[in-house]
């Protein structure tokens, strides 16, 4: 695997580290540098300008140049063909040392040359990367190149390449992506990636259909896009692939080679004008079939092909045809990313000797994940290098969701697999780093192995990750003697570690947002605390105050991802607010779009008033807080930033804990989100400050249970929460659960009424109801309904 320096330095700040330093700390964590090698190498470079340049008199080949550097001019003498006045050069000036020569003043023929114009090739870059004309003349420089900078910097060509020799079980660091959140893992670095996620997710109605006849291919995504420019890459694009030792071509090829090595899974284009509306995966061809190379491969019965109209089009996961391939005539373009049975690629690519970076990439297991990693990325690329118009929806063949791993890990079987007494926060650093979402609690560790380690299966994965990553210098041969002690949370710590785990499980993401905001969002505060903190000398307007509220804040963080067409969220955030005298902790909730999605199975759960409101008593259910502890009551509070008829309060006995409900449409287009976004804040010194009820357990009735459905007529006004409280009051011991199904205003019904459906049961622990208990109950039921809200039964 070949990466670079400054590739990983796009993922991370490694200004404060040497190549060495990179590669020591790399091999030292099992990931072995087998070789640092610079992209070019020479010293006393310098850009220099060629004033003049006449034939050397004593010579038909060599030239006397006169060549403009920052401090004077320079005359050299100059063999290459190519060398002119007018040009920008490369100049190793004297006692420059090259990677073959070391430069000094000399005499050619009887004229003096005081340095050289160089070539790439004599400053060492790889012949392979060159073209015929670049090996046989000097380099050519840009006019925007700076006469006295350095030519290396100016050509991307500053940089040092890592030969990293990578074990069987770390297929995963052939993705950029992944090898630089291990690097940032190792050296305890924050890793950026780029923002791509979903970018694929949208497009008009496609007529591509996709499809495998064979179970060696599970899943195949299509994509068309009816219009792309075809035009040299940018610089960036073009200085990875070079340092990957990837001919630059053009920007759709380029962005094709550039997202297999950023995400580990190879993808095809193909032309769009020389392909059919289906592709489909199939097997069983014993032909001949010219690839993209020009080569004629002899294709067997189980080599897995793609297809169209019958047609192979391409060597699975190997290399595409010769007929289908992107030129300077293409207008639109079809992406292919799909997985194949990577043995089956092994087997292939070994008969048939193709080693390109495709094949070695499908003849290993790859991420799980990567193929929707890689349509998002190659969407979000085209539109933006390649004027990606007449974009289509993805089509898709299998199922392209997956799932973390979830793993439970013991402390003390770690430490004694290793011989160590690593402390659980020691190891949750560790698997915090990696990325594992490590939950600790006591002697176990709960962690969701991202899907990209797909080495990680069992604890023993987990004790090597743990033992590299700390450093295997922490072995010691003997043992320290010291009395261990067990640490232990206090409640609002183990509050948080309750709130966070019960809210990703239910599908939620933590965000933090900045703790300093504007006057904003000190003037829709919710459940603010006041006086505010105003900082003496803060760094803008924007950062003037301490916060004295959450939601503002993840307000912002909820428009930010939709305006980078992120739709579904669901975030939440535990943070400290603060006045001059005092500071609470509060919990945020913002959600938007839909909770959970499964589009194939046409399910959806939408981040609504009452999921939110389930949500909040469920939070609350879970700290023992519910039944008649717990009060829903109409939100009077604050209808300038909730909407006034969706939005409601809660009340730990008479104290209030939180507001939630659905944004006012004023506040949603003043911090630009949708509409339809929820949100809750709960002030959590409520939860903490208060006793929970003792959770008691009851064995299940063995007596069968009666169900009573119930249609009342009442006025609108009246609150179906209250009918409720008043069905169980009549007789708690047998009115075991009461549930509104239905409310209904229109005809047959009068315009200040409305209907409401309720199921009632009945069930006794003692014994079997008689149909006359239940009778008497029922009446019991109507007459409170018709003296508390003037109910009558609907007919």
């Amino acid at each position: 695997m070949i990466t670079s320096k400054k590739w990983l330095s796009q993922y991370m700040n490694l200004s404060d580290i040497t190549a060495q330093q990179l590669a020591d700390k790399m091999t030292e964590a099992g990931l072995e540098v087998e070789g640092i090698e610079p992209l070019a190498q020479g010293t006393h470079l310098e850009i220099g300008y060629v004033r003049e340049c006449v034939d050397h008199p004593d010579s038909d080949h060599l030239h006397v140049c006169q060549v403009e550097l920052a401090d004077g001019c320079e005359q050299i003498v100059c063999g290459a063909p190519n060398v002119r006045a007018g040009l920008k050069v490369i100049v190793a000036k004297v006692g420059a040392q090259l990677p073959e020569v070391e430069i000094k003043k000399s005499v050619i023929r009887g004229v003096e040359s005081n340095g050289m114009i160089c070539s790439l090739l004599e400053l060492g870059v790889d012949p392979k990367q060159l073209s015929d004309d670049q090996k046989n003349g000097i380099e050519e420089l840009g006019e925007d190149a700076v006469v006295g900078g350095n030519p290396l910097a100016y050509l991307g060509l500053d940089d040092v390449l890592l030969d990293v020799g990578l074990t069987p079980n770390r297929s995963d660091c052939l993705a950029s992506f992944a090898l630089a959140k291990e690097v940032g893992a190792i050296l305890h670095k924050k890793v950026t990636l780029p923002d791509f996620e979903n970018a694929s997710d949208i497009g008009e109605k496609t007529q591509l259909k996709v499809s495998s006849t064979t179970d060696k291919c599970p899943l195949f995504l299509g994509k068309v896009i009816k219009e792309v420019t075809i035009k040299p890459s940018p610089k960036w694009i073009q200085e990875i692939l070079h340092a990957a030792g990837v001919k630059s071509i053009n920007n759709v090829v380029d962005i094709s080679n550039l997202v297999m090595l950023e995400t580990g899974q190879p993808t095809h284009f193909y032309d769009i004008n020389k392909m059919h509306q289906d592709i489909v995966v199939s097997t069983g061809f014993d032909t001949v079939y010219t690839a993209l190379d020009g080569v004629d491969y002899k294709i067997e019965p189980e080599d897995i092909m793609i297809t169209t109209h019958g047609e192979p089009v391409g060597i699975a996961g190997l290399m595409g045809g010769d007929d289908s391939k992107i030129d300077e005539t293409t207008k639109g373009i079809i992406i292919e990313v799909a997985t194949f049975d990577y043995v089956q690629c092994r087997n292939t690519a070994r008969r048939l000797n193709i080693t390109s970076d495709a094949s070695i990439r499908n003849s290993k297991e790859i991420e799980p994940g990567a193929p929707k990693k890689a349509m998002d990325r190659c969407v979000q690329l085209l539109i933006e290098y390649a004027d990606a118009k007449g974009i289509e929806e993805t089509a898709v063949y299998g199922d392209p969701h997956v799932e973390d791993t979830a793993l439970e890990v013991s402390v003390e079987r770690i430490n004694k697999r290793l011989g160590t007494q690593f402390s659980a926060e020691e190891m949750c650093d560790v698997l915090q780093w990696l990325d594992f979402s490590p939950v600790c609690e006591g002697d176990r560790i709960s962690i969701s192995v991202p899907s990209y380690r797909s080495d990680i299966k069992i604890e023993a994965d987990v004790s090597e990750e743990i033992i590299r990553l700390i450093g295997y210098d922490r072995l010691q041969s003997t043992l320290p003697l010291m009395e261990m002690t067990q640490g232990e949370l206090d409640n609002r710590q183990k509050m948080n570690r309750r709130i966070r785990t019960l809210l990703t499980q239910l599908g939620l993401y933590e965000c933090e947002s900045y703790t300093l905001v504007s006057q904003k969002h000190i003037d829709d505060a919710i459940m603010g605390v006041e006086p505010v903190v105003e900082l003496a000398s803060p760094m803008s307007e924007d950062r003037k105050y301490v916060r004295n509220t959450l939601l503002p804040s993840m307000l912002d963080v909820m428009a930010y991802n939709q305006n980078r067409s992120v739709k579904d969220l669901a975030l939440f955030e535990l943070s400290h607010i603060y006045s001059e005298n005092k500071n609470e902790e509060h919990l945020g909730i913002v959600m938007s779009g839909a909770m959970q999605k499964s589009r194939w199975q046409k399910i959806e759960l939408k981040a609504d008033f009452y999921a939110l409101k389930g949500l909040a008593e469920t939070l609350l259910s879970d700290f023992g807080f519910e039944g008649s502890r717990v009060k829903i009551k109409e939100n009077d509070l604050d209808t300038t930033h909730f909407h006034p008829y969706a939005s409601a309060l809660i009340y730990i006995g008479k104290e209030l804990f939180g507001i939630l409900g659905v944004i006012h449409p004023m506040m949603a287009k003043k911090y630009d989100v949708s509409s339809d976004c929820v949100m809750m804040e709960a002030n959590l010194e409520v939860l903490l400050n208060n006793k929970a009820s003792k959770i008691k357990f009851e064995g299940i009735s063995k007596y069968p249970s009666v169900t009573r459905d119930l249609a009342l007529v009442v006025k609108k006004e009246i609150k179906a929460g209250d009918i409720v409280e008043t069905i169980k009051r009549c007789d708690r011991a047998i009115v075991k659960n009461v549930e509104v199904f239905d409310v209904y205003t229109g005809e047959h019904v009068a315009s200040d009424c409305k209907s409401i459906a309720l199921s009632i049961l009945f069930q006794s622990k003692e014994k079997t109801l008689t149909d006359q208990e239940i009778n008497n109950v029922h009446q019991k039921i109507l007459d409170a309904l018709k003296k508390e809200y003037d109910a009558e039964l609907r007919g």
